[in-house]
């Protein structure tokens, strides 16, 4: 998530110049800006996008994949314009807004990102399952219902992190949805460069994953679409944010204890304008302290991380353990029914650490601090299992060969079965002998593209991958293992916990492609 660089905006005020230049009514008819973006802080229209995002709003879900599949075969889009057609889609129609709406949204970037990792003749599969799922929203909500509005509001003269971070988030908490997104619009508009790390004010102000990985996700596509279409994929975070709020608001409940917490957490350590620490410590100590985040409650978790910040814990060492403990949160998860993919604890926590883990690599100094408190009070928020974690003794007892291959098709079978005990011994003994991960990440992601996953496959499986190659080498089989677990549990069933059924669309996305199911 590299922050806008000056080029980009200089190319955003030369696009306002020229737009000023010719009248807005000849710019639409240039194609340079659409006339439902011209406002302030909208972005200057979709482009060479603009057909396709009209496509993914209004046309069929089956005839749309055709489509699609037809326009690759002949290398007339690319698979990245497509995934940025979605996303501006997904945002205008949605506006982080909708459940399955922004789910799907924030599958695509993982999906784009799998696709990398498939032989030619199957790189779409991935991609056209999350426009699949996309669109049978949109065309369910209504493809001429398009919740972004243009906006129009003042002009701001210089804009200030400090400032206008905590102006947007009293807004939020105030559920004023017209002017918190009529200031994030106005200053994105004067400096897109410092958009982001406003927003992560709000952002980090409520214990909800979904703002985290969509605010992630969505700062992730602005690489893929461009940053012309920075304050679509942005500004969805924001409204997100208010209607979060906004239901709160409703149902009377109270104002999050984070609100409160961190902010004494950050004077207790004396942690605004300290220097972070580079201090690695060693295997032991991240062993140590990672199980101490998993049993710790959500204030104590956060509290841990405050001191180790104060003590020069470089801020790697405690994203590690941090990753370690949602890790645990999946290998222990006891109970029945034993489902632990789609929105589990263990999904959950992983996917909320990964994103807070990226974004406050890239955030200004207060935010990293917070963000790295916020992630380990959302990894204390849930309930510990007391539970060995998986495999169990009894599992690995039953894996009797030591040769790759066969433990992969071992693994396999146990996923086709719904055994999560068996898949996870059989990729625990298979790592354990030095046997090849890429193999097993590539079986992983043979399933992530053929199920549902309750919308949660696509960025698990992400989020493991660069769990896997940041997290030390003492370590990483864990991150694996739990993706195994996960890929068992969603074998086979829908979003509403069905079975025997596959990702929608997929098994037709096959046929046209001529790959085997």
């Amino acid at each position: 998530m590299p922050r806008s660089t000056r080029r980009h905006f200089l190319r955003d005020v030369g696009s306002g110049m020229l737009i000023a230049g010719l009248g807005s009514q000849l710019a639409v008819e240039l194609g340079v800006a659409s006339d439902r973006n011209l406002a302030a802080g909208e972005p200057v229209g979709y482009g060479k996008l603009s057909p396709w995002v009209v496509l993914m709003q209004e046309l069929p879900p089956d005839q749309l994949q055709q489509k699609m599949i037809a326009e690759l075969a002949h290398d007339n889009v690319a698979l990245s314009d497509l995934v940025a057609a979605a996303a501006l889609a997904n945002a205008e129609t949605f506006g982080g807004q909708d459940y399955v709406g922004y789910h799907a949204e924030m599958a695509l970037l993982p999906a784009l990102q799998m696709s990398r990792e498939l032989p030619s003749a199957c790189k779409a599969l991935p991609v056209l399952k999350v426009i699949y799922r996309n669109s049978s929203r949109i065309q369910k909500f209504g493809p001429q219902k398009k919740t972004l509005k243009p906006i129009t509001g003042k002009t701001i003269p210089s804009v200030s992190v400090d400032r206008f971070g905590p102006e947007l988030r009293q807004l939020v908490r105030q559920a004023d949805m017209d002017k918190a997104e009529q200031l994030f619009a106005t200053l994105h508009h004067n400096d897109s460069s410092l958009a982001f790390d406003t927003l992560l004010y709000t952002i980090a102000d409520e214990v909800d994953v979904h703002r985290f990985v969509l605010a992630y996700r969505g700062m992730g596509l602005v690489d893929v679409a461009g940053q012309e279409h920075s304050h679509t994929l942005l500004r969805q975070c924001v409204r997100h944010c208010v209607d979060v709020q906004h239901q709160k608001n409703k149902k009377n409940q109270p104002p999050s204890p984070i609100r409160k917490q961190i902010p004494g957490l950050l004077d207790e350590y004396k942690l605004v304008g300290k220097t972070l620490g580079n201090r690695e410590p060693d295997d032991e100590w991240l062993q140590s302290f990672s199980l101490a985040i998993y049993n710790a409650s959500k204030f104590d978790a956060s509290k841990m991380v405050a001191e180790a910040m104060s003590e020069g814990i470089a801020p790697r060492a405690i994203c590690q353990a941090i990753s370690l403990a949602c890790n645990q949160l999946t290998l222990r998860q006891a109970g029945a029914p034993l489902r632990t993919h789609g929105a589990s604890a263990g999904v959950h926590s992983s996917d909320a650490a990964n994103a807070w883990r990226h974004m406050a690599s890239h955030a200004n100094d207060l935010n990293q601090k917070v963000g790295l408190l916020v992630s380990a009070w959302h990894t204390g928020r849930y309930d510990q299992w007391k539970s060995d974690p998986y495999p169990l003794e009894k599992h690995l007892e039953t894996v009797k060969t030591d040769k790759p291959d066969q433990l992969l098709g071992i693994c396999q079978e146990s996923i086709r079965g719904n055994d999560q005990g068996l898949a996870t011994a059989s990729v625990q003994r298979y790592l354990d002998l030095g046997h090849d991960p890429e193999k097993v990440f590539q079986l992983m992601l043979k399933y992530a593209i053929s199920e549902d996953g309750r919308l949660h496959s696509e960025k698990f499986y992400c989020t493991v991958r660069e769990e896997y190659t940041f997290t030390r080498p003492a370590f990483r089989s864990r991150q694996l293992v739990a993706l195994a677990r996960v890929t068992a549990s969603a074998y086979a069933f829908d979003v509403n916990d069905n079975h025997g059924h596959r990702a929608p669309g997929y098994e037709d996305a096959c046929k046209q492609l001529k790959v085997k199911v």
